[in-house]
């Protein structure tokens, strides 16, 4: 796709949901069952007019500041704000205005419905989440575009913009959520949006994001049809190249979380359908030596994750501080066992890592003490049963 082509798919994405928010378009939407108990509040006309292929909010937590990526009407933020709680935030983006007045004129009453408020809808670009289109709109009303030189001046306006006044701060979110709209930006602008979700993720943050994906490559000739591309269909990454932009943006314990294994729709024998991917941002950071040791527990004989650190079923491997913490939570908690060292090393005092050799195996001898010449008695049996 070239540069003209691009502006044809965003200029059709906007209108084409410009018009969805004036009058329900089923083309746009998978069926999708939503917890019906959150749904109770929320005006017709918002689950109505918002369209989507999964429901992201199932992963989303208390207490969670929530970033939903082409919000829409503002369902899926609405549901959201009641997981969320009081304590909780919802931020929605969308850079249709139609879709803005739509959530805008509703979230009062969905916050009346609930018994507070927590709730905002900003109007930007989900590929560029720290360019502030109101901001942007309101320079450009009170200082128009009348020349060269104004026009160069822009760009330098834009980047204070974004430095000065982000549309969302770096590293202030704790789950970014989309339901079927990453396929709607252009190819060339994707890495962008990936990297723009994972900046925004604070450390230990989360994606969760439901989209449309397909079985094989699209073919140029549908990537330039700007109708399917707005259906959400031209866009559609592979499903194996979808789960590597998240690796790419420097995501860990990426996972399918709901896969439909029916297709939403069949295009000249190219299947595509609806999925829901989880994706975990805090692997970066200093790999510090503390002797301690990890276990894979199985099923399978042998995996590998995203450091590149193999490890066999049942084999003691040696890891950082920083693998031994991630390993303890979602997604891998559950699939290993943890032996600290019998003498702890202060973090004060531990050496670096080299966590980019990959997986050792660790002596039992380097988390006992090479000296370890200790003789108990039979412990009790934990079912309280006799052991033997």
């Amino acid at each position: 796709m070239n540069a003209r082509t691009d502006m044809k798919v965003e200029s059709s994405v906007k209108n084409r949901y410009a018009d969805a928010a004036a009058v329900q378009e089923a083309a746009l939407c998978c069926p999708v069952d939503y917890d019906p108990q959150f749904l109770k509040v929320i005006p017709q006309e918002v689950i109505e007019k918002d369209y989507g292929c999964g429901d992201p909010s199932r992963w989303v937590e208390k207490g969670d500041v929530v970033l939903d990526l082409g919000s829409g009407t503002g369902k899926i933020c609405f549901i959201a704000s009641q997981v969320v709680g009081e304590s909780g935030k919802v931020i929605g983006v969308d850079m249709t205005d139609d879709m803005l007045e739509v959530a805008e004129r509703n979230a009062p009453i969905v916050a009346d419905a609930i018994g507070f408020s927590n709730v905002e809808f900003r109007k930007g670009r989900i590929q560029d989440l720290a360019l502030d289109l109101r901001i942007l709109e309101k320079h450009l009303a009170e200082s128009p575009v009348g020349e060269v030189n104004d026009w160069m001046a822009l760009d330098e306006t834009i980047s204070t913009f974004k430095q000065q006044k982000p549309l969302v701060e770096t590293g202030s979110v704790d789950v970014v959520v989309s339901n079927c709209v990453l396929n709607l930006v252009s190819s060339a602008e994707k890495p962008q949006l990936f990297e723009e979700i994972y900046r925004v993720l604070k450390r230990g943050g989360r994606a969760v994001i439901s989209d449309i994906v397909a079985d094989e490559e699209v073919p140029e000739h549908l990537q330039n049809d700007a109708h399917l591309w707005s259906g959400c269909i031209s866009g559609a990454m592979t499903e194996q190249a979808f789960l590597q932009a998240f690796e790419d943006a420097g995501f860990y314990g990426v996972e399918y979380v709901k896969f439909e294994t029916e297709p939403w729709q069949t295009v000249e024998g190219i299947e595509f359908r609806s999925v829901t991917v989880r994706a975990w941002k805090g692997k970066e950071g200093e790999c510090l030596e503390r002797n301690q040791a990890v276990i894979y527990k199985g099923p399978f004989k042998k995996v590998l994750d995203d450091d590149g650190h193999a490890m066999e079923r049942g084999k003691r491997y040696a890891v950082c501080e920083k693998t031994y913490e991630i390993y303890k939570k979602s997604p891998y908690a559950g699939s290993f066992e943890f032996i600290d060292p019998l003498t702890e090393i202060p973090q004060s005092q531990a050496e670096s890592y080299e966590c980019c050799d990959g997986a050792r195996e660790r002596s039992p001898r380097e988390t006992k003490g090479m000296d370890y010449a200790k003789t108990t008695e039979q412990s009790s049996c934990a079912e309280g049963t006799d052991c033997c």
